[in-house]
């Protein structure tokens, strides 16, 4: 299941208990669905569990049963009965007589409960959320721009700032960061879907975190081999020169420690004397064996 299809399915767990939230969230799904004509009504989709309750919120807003269900690869319930249809056209507020276009009516809304419903038939027949293992992306679309429009004034009443955009003619409302996907997944109802973008980002930012630190240890150990390598070139020289055993004791000592411990870094070099030298000691010695086996 994806995590779209769970997040639905967690919505449609939620019990139909007050109908005039019945009644906002199917309009929520009329306005968001695939057609809404006063010849029919046609809404399409590919989540099991809503197409499990759709029938439902429809008998308990309107007390109505679709005429035919289709099942394929999609579920397609549809309406064609005139007198149902203009009972459900009476119920949300529209009339094909005195508007030519469908809008989000208001007084449907008045009270949070009923909002909230709104929006969650809207996401459940037009919403997509995207895995937070890939991206962070929630969108709500539609064809209506006047709904859309209208959709996202509601959304700006409730405290959300979703991002506008048009697409293959369809009108998108959209979230891309993942705090706002998660209040507003948990805002409708799915906590569980709201607490699993949480944790994706901070799985994600564990990620990064470890990454960085292995980046930085590997850039400093590359660093050091690397360092090290010059030193131990610049030992060889002076030794292919005759000149090492002509050094004072305390280098002599520092260039045998060092070809003997290639891969030590300068703390752990340090340590090997007696007594142990500081760093600042050590690298002092390194730099003037360096200086005196340069080619």
């Amino acid at each position: 299941m994806s995590f779209s299809a769970g997040a639905k399915a967690e919505l449609c767990r939620d019990k139909l208990q007050k109908k005039c939230c019945a009644v906002a969230e199917a309009c929520g799904v009329l306005l968001y669905c695939g057609s809404v004509t006063p010849e029919q009504i046609r809404i399409v989709t590919e989540s099991a569990d809503f197409a499990q309750r759709l029938p439902r919120l429809f008998f308990r807003a309107f007390r109505v049963d679709f005429d035919e269900t289709q099942i394929g690869s999609k579920f397609t319930f549809l309406l064609h009965d005139r007198d149902k249809i203009a009972a459900i056209f009476s119920a949300i507020g529209y009339s094909p007589e005195s508007s030519i276009t469908l809008h989000v009516n208001y007084a449907l809304l008045e009270n949070d409960c009923c909002r909230r419903s709104f929006l969650r038939g809207v996401f459940l027949c037009g919403g997509s959320v995207t895995d937070p293992e890939k991206r962070y992306h929630l969108e709500l679309s539609t064809n209506r721009r006047k709904v859309s429009l209208e959709t996202h004034s509601l959304l700006l009443d409730q405290g959300f700032s979703p991002k506008e955009t048009v697409r293959n003619g369809s009108n998108i409302l959209y979230f891309k960061q993942s705090e706002a996907i998660e209040d507003f997944l948990a805002y409708l109802g799915a906590p569980v879907a709201s607490m699993g973008i949480a944790e994706a980002k901070i799985e994600k930012e564990m990620k990064n975190k470890i990454n960085r630190i292995v980046n930085c240890d590997n850039a400093n150990t590359s660093k050091i081999v690397e360092a090290a390598q010059n030193q131990i070139a610049a030992i060889h020289r002076l030794d292919a020169r005759g000149e090492l055993e002509a050094l004072p004791e305390k280098l002599k000592e520092t260039a045998r420690l060092r070809t003997e411990n290639p891969e030590s870094n300068l703390a752990e070099l340090a340590a090997l004397f007696d007594p142990p030298l500081t760093k600042s000691a050590l690298n002092h010695r390194l730099r003037k064996l360096c200086e005196l086996g340069k080619e």
